[in-house]
């Protein structure tokens, strides 16, 4: 029976999971929505829009999280999170009205806020000491609920029409929120105790949180324009219909794997290196990867956006590991607050981005460019962040001296 620090592990990877299935039910759902004589319309860019609330709010919401774990405790929070997720997404299924959808999406993104700053930091508490693996395998979570939202929502919407995409996760956030509550909190007072935090130079401290949010910015940007791009970009290039959106979903899905297996492999690897040379090749590649995709046709669309996903998850795994190496544990919740809402304010910029690129060209090859300029921005970030061995032998930080580099 796993230990109550274990079963805390599942429902944070399980709320993970939620929250990205959450953010893209949307995106593959639209296919069905935007219709003739439907009620929100027949063009996909105006349909789609109608998110930005969601993902505007999923930023800024996660601002005030670390100021209100301290108040209410982040246990919570979390069940907050998966309970008014879950009745905000049933919500959006039973409304009739553009306005009903977009605030109804809107309250989703506000509770969907608190999962990031919360329920990062809760994790990397009870991983204990070596938090890379627990990050990686965090992140596959999130990767599946990226992966399984295209291909799940298509057949739903397929089968049930649109209207059930919404509601069945949102009767999944809604029981899971009951389980959590019922849950016992685990205490990591006497794991911190034990092995105090470090004492890092305030140069390096300054300087790795510089690159945090600098990347936080760019990455929010090209990870949510990315994955909301990516069924559009399936019908576009290789399904050609709407109607095929079985088939749409399932290339998605396919794509979205390869996010999962990198964040696996580099939350395996994490805690063996250093994090410049993992995140340093991660950043070479995505800029061209990005930019060849954007006028690949055919299946060839296929393997180069694999590519360009499992570099673009790759990096979250390392940028969430950035915070847990250089930022003690009592300041953690409220970093992962600014980073994320940093980080979600590019992303509030990705709906928009895609409808209004993809209203005016008609296709997905200028949004696609706009990304590959900004993974430049990640790769000279990559440049500057700190290579230091202590990362991996912290007691080496107590050290008199600490050359800078």
């Amino acid at each position: 029976m796993p230990s109550n620090a274990g079963r805390q592990i599942v429902f944070i990877n399980a709320a993970h999971f939620l929250t990205h299935y959450s953010l893209l039910i949307l995106p593959t759902a639209v296919l069905v929505m935007a219709r003739p004589g439907g009620e929100f319309g027949s063009d996909y860019g105006p349909v789609l829009a109608l998110a930005t609330a969601m993902f505007v709010l999923y930023g800024v919401g996660s601002l005030p999280q670390g100021w209100l774990a301290a108040r209410v405790g982040r246990k919570a929070l979390m069940v907050a999170f998966c309970i008014g997720t879950g009745a905000s997404l049933i919500a959006a299924g039973l409304v009739s009205t553009p306005f009903g959808l977009a605030a109804s999406l809107g309250f989703a993104g506000l509770f969907a806020a608190i999962y990031h700053p919360i329920g990062t930091a809760m994790l990397v508490e009870a991983a204990g000491a070596t938090p890379g693996k627990s990050i990686g395998v965090n992140g596959v979570f999130g990767n599946f609920g990226v992966a399984s939202a295209p291909i799940v929502t298509a057949f739903l919407a397929g089968q049930y029409g649109w209207r059930a995409a919404f509601i069945a996760p949102g009767l999944f956030g809604i029981i899971l929120g009951l389980m959590w509550w019922r849950e016992k909190t685990p205490d990591h007072s006497a794991h911190f105790a034990s092995r105090p935090f470090p004492s890092i130079p305030s140069f390096l401290v300054r300087r790795a949180v510089i690159v945090l949010l600098a990347v936080a910015v760019v990455s929010g940007l090209v990870f949510n324009a990315f994955t909301l791009l990516l069924p559009k970009l399936m019908e576009e290039r290789l399904a050609g219909d709407a109607t095929l959106l079985p088939l749409i979903g399932t290339l998605a899905f396919l794509v979205t794997i390869c996010g999962a297996i990198t964040q696996f492999s580099v939350g395996r690897l994490i805690d063996r290196t250093t994090l410049r040379r993992l995140f340093m090749p991660l950043a070479m590649i995505l800029a061209p990867a990005l930019a060849a995709l954007s006028f690949a046709q055919g299946w060839l669309v296929l393997p180069l956006a694999g590519i360009a996903a499992a570099v673009i998850f790759g990096q979250v795994t390392v940028n969430e590991t950035m915070t847990a190496r250089y930022i003690s544990p009592a300041l953690r919740a409220k970093m992962y607050s600014v980073r994320f809402f940093v980080g979600f304010l590019g992303s509030a910029a990705a709906a928009p981005l895609v409808a209004f690129l993809h209203e005016r060209t008609g296709n997905l090859t200028a949004v696609t460019l706009v990304l590959a300029a900004c993974a430049l921005i990640t790769l000279g970030c990559a440049f500057f962040f700190p290579h230091r061995p202590e990362e991996l032998k912290p007691e080496l930080w107590e050290a008199k001296a600490v050359p800078a580099e």
